[in-house]
């Protein structure tokens, strides 16, 4: 066996998803302390940030407690900056909003995380 289990899983290795609920979206954090983790976008608006109350919970200090948010946009899903101090990037690109596409890379703080989708025309 050549895969080292105490690692886990290769994060450049393709992951094989099952398929996703209609309209849904699937955040898996590529780098960061929560590498690996796989968060469903199934609701209208979903928070991020370091507030425990947030939908997605990323524990670090480069992430704003209020951070940013995944909003429904017919059957596709925008992110949004909700005032953040280090601003949340799209393929590398700050933006205060912007409609997701089918793999784009969100950065938020030190984590990056892949967006996919289960309509990938978008």
């Amino acid at each position: 066996m050549d895969e080292d289990i105490s690692r886990g899983p290769d994060p450049a290795r393709p992951v094989a998803l099952g398929p996703l609920p209609h309209g849904a979206g699937l955040l898996i954090v590529k780098r960061g302390p929560n590498r690996g983790a796989q968060f469903l976008l199934d609701g209208p608006v979903i928070t991020v940030g370091r507030h425990v109350d947030s939908d997605i919970f990323l524990d670090d200090v480069t992430v704003s407690r209020r951070h940013a948010e995944f909003r429904r946009d017919g059957d596709r899903f925008r992110l949004a900056d909700v005032g953040s101090l280090n601003g949340t990037y799209r393929n590398g690109e700050s933006v205060d909003t912007a409609v997701l596409s089918d793999g784009d890379e969100i950065r938020v703080g030190k984590f990056r995380l892949t967006y996919l989708t289960s309509n990938p025309r978008h």
